[in-house]
């Protein structure tokens, strides 16, 4: 709701509009993705603990938005094959939400279960519909390539939960690929092994939170005031 004296409404009026766009654009964007479908798990307990670290020793006020893949419903990749260019996809669905907040961040947080040495369906649906995000270019018959669309470089980080025997490099390399595919540099990956089947173990493991603690800390020395 608008607080403006002038005009209280569910809708907010153009002064306010203007204010939160300029606010946001100094401020730093966090943003966190989740590909568990539980919720209070351990990978997003782990996230938010990266999150905090950045909110505390970042050089300038930071929001987090928190995106639960699992809440989204939109088509797999359809392979279509040619460039959906001025837009990212041909389908407008429910991601279109995603990629506007995936471009306008700042730092970004991908945190995924492992399920059958990989990511979650959540997590995998979501990244291959990143495919045009660098769209291939068919312009030249003989050199084929993918077109940089996305300049902005920014900061990242992984976190993967799976069991005591789990295996994450194959998870990882997923995810590191999407970071690279979208100019995400990461910085620091967090694997949690859980004992049990109980949700959110990792909250009970202070050494595994301050690890997440300390690597959103670490990625906060490398922001830049107004931007990365």
């Amino acid at each position: 709701m608008c607080r403006n004296k002038n005009q209280i409404s569910k809708i907010p009026c153009l002064n306010c509009t203007a204010v939160w766009k300029n606010w946001r654009n100094w401020m730093l964007n966090i943003l966190t993705l989740t590909g568990s479908p539980v919720k209070g798990s351990s990978t997003e307990i782990l996230l938010g603990h990266i999150a905090e670290g950045i909110i505390q020793g970042a050089p300038q006020p930071a929001h987090n938005e928190i995106i639960n893949l699992n809440h989204y419903q939109y088509l797999p990749c359809q392979s279509c094959g040619k460039s959906p260019e001025p837009d990212y996809c041909f389908f407008k669905d429910e991601i279109y939400h995603v990629y506007d907040s995936l471009i306008e961040s700042d730092i970004i947080l991908f945190g995924s279960p492992v399920y059958f040495d990989t990511v979650s369906a959540q997590s995998k649906l979501f990244i291959d519909r990143c495919n045009c995000l660098r769209p291939a270019d068919f312009s030249n018959q003989t050199n084929h390539h993918f077109k940089r669309i996305l300049s902005k470089k920014r900061l990242g980080a992984i976190v993967l939960v799976g069991g005591e025997r789990q295996k994450f490099e194959h998870a990882r390399v997923v995810i590191a690929g999407f970071f690279k595919w979208v100019e995400i540099e990461n910085c620091g990956t967090i694997n949690y092994a859980a004992s049990g089947w109980d949700i959110g173990t990792t909250a009970k493991d202070a050494d595994k939170m301050k690890e997440a603690f300390d690597l959103g800390y670490q990625i906060s020395s490398r922001i830049n005031v107004g931007g990365m």
